[in-house]
């Protein structure tokens, strides 16, 4: 059994939402061990201290693409400066299925934790749940319930697909009118086809016909693995055709700011070969850029569109 490190906490919503106390599973962080480990966040928070980045930069992540957030962090030239210096700007996963590839998925990290039932574990989580005024027994849809506007579930079932399928047609559906996101699932999902009739953005690993089982929810909010990467509650949650990306809040802004300078230069390169005019080694690559005059214009154009987007 993979055992976590670290752990979450009570969730307090606002007035809108039903309060709900997870604290009793075998991961836990309170509130303020939670805003500890997320500590460079620079934007404000849940109630329960998952950072909230706010809607209006998620929004500008619209027209963006895996591509220019990871070359985003790269410098194309002296006006592209690196974002973390030597540590990485961006986590990619890839190894997806896809239930809309042209549905771009963007969003708030809720995380979810699941693993394979141990009775001796299973039974102790439970009484303490029942013991805080639960009636209804944890379970993933606890999780679930606790979701808001913009949230992203983020569930780490290990890619194990002998869970069955965490969520099917009706869960599905109930994800996408609470949050109007999608989902990202490290594991299987069931009823797909019904799933697919919704026009929301869904990342999985696979999709089998039997119902989630065999499992225990030990973790709601806490850093999860996510194929290669570690996903803390509150990451930016970006995924489209080629697969998942999750950004630390901290590297939001920067990360926005790069992409714009990507967008531009990329869209120069363009601009460049539909004239027919120049090799492809004149305007784009290494060794690109050696005529001065072209150099001249390139770096014009970049300061200008720079400027104007300010």
């Amino acid at each position: 059994m993979r055992l976590p490190v670290l752990v979450f906490a009570a969730v307090c919503l606002s007035p809108l939402f039903l309060a709900v106390d997870a604290r009793g599973q075998i991961n836990s962080l309170t509130r303020e061990e939670l805003i500890k480990y997320t500590a460079p966040n620079p934007f404000g928070r849940f109630p329960d201290g998952r950072p909230k980045i706010p809607d209006a930069l998620l929004e500008q992540f619209k027209d963006m693409s895996s591509e220019e957030l990871m070359s985003a962090g790269q410098p194309v030239n002296e006006l592209v400066p690196r974002l973390f210096g030597s540590g990485p700007a961006v986590t990619y996963t890839d190894g997806w299925q896809i239930l809309h590839p042209g549905k771009k998925l963007i969003g708030r990290a809720f995380t979810l934790q699941l693993m394979p039932t141990r009775l001796e574990v299973f039974n102790v989580d439970q009484e303490e749940w029942k013991q805080k005024g639960n009636v209804v027994s944890l379970s993933h849809q606890s999780a679930l319930d606790m979701l808001q506007p913009g949230d992203v579930i983020v569930v780490d079932a290990g890619g194990n697909p002998d869970l069955g399928g965490i969520i099917g047609d009706n869960l599905a559906f109930y994800i996408w009118t609470k949050t109007g996101t999608g989902f990202v699932i490290d594991g299987a999902v069931r009823d797909l086809e019904g799933i697919a009739e919704f026009d929301m953005p869904g990342y999985f690993r696979g999709a089998v016909p039997g119902a989630v089982g065999r499992h225990m929810t030990t973790g709601i909010n806490v850093p999860v693995r996510i194929g290669k990467a570690t996903v803390m509650p509150g990451d930016l949650v970006f995924g489209d055709r080629e697969g998942v990306n999750f950004i630390p809040p901290q590297a939001v802004e920067r990360l926005i700011e790069a992409a714009k300078t990507t967008h531009i230069h990329d869209d120069w390169v363009k601009s460049k070969f539909k004239t027919g005019q120049f090799k492809s080694t004149d305007v784009y690559g290494s060794g690109s850029l050696h005529d001065p005059a072209l150099k001249k214009e390139y770096d014009d154009n970049m300061k200008e569109k720079l400027s104007r987007q300010k």
